[in-house]
């Protein structure tokens, strides 16, 4: 069982940035892969970024290049997500997800079986 608390959601205006936290606890050793996912009211849940930690390869979302980036911090078993240039768009609860024993790691959040309880991100116009 992984076990992921979200932190770092905020409210900022347009221009403005946050950056993300998920912090990974329990048995970690076999994840494959860890993603950010958002979800705004009345839309579908929307792949972000994720990180293969096999290649340590990143994938990201037409909507956040150049303005997102993630990256671990691996002996804090944390992953972050920084955000720039945040549009009103952004607006959504972001959730980190993991993932064991996948060959590739996907922006499908029905891959990921490990969720955190969100984290609440508002950017006003």
């Amino acid at each position: 069982q992984v076990e992921l608390v979200e932190s770092g959601g905020g409210s900022v205006q347009a221009g403005g940035s946050l950056r993300l936290s998920c912090a990974a606890s329990g048995y970690t050793a076999s994840t494959s892969c860890m993603a950010w996912f958002r979800q705004a009211p009345g839309k579908e849940r929307e792949g972000v970024a994720r990180i293969s930690k096999l290649t340590q390869t990143t994938l990201y979302a037409d909507s956040v290049k150049g303005r997102f980036t993630m990256f671990p911090d691996n002996a804090k078993n944390t992953l972050y997500l920084q955000m720039n240039s945040l549009k009103a768009e952004d607006t959504a609860m972001y959730y980190c997800a993991a993932l064991r024993g996948a060959a590739y790691c996907s922006l499908d959040h029905y891959q990921y079986t490990s969720w955190g309880q969100g984290t609440q991100v508002t950017v006003s116009s």
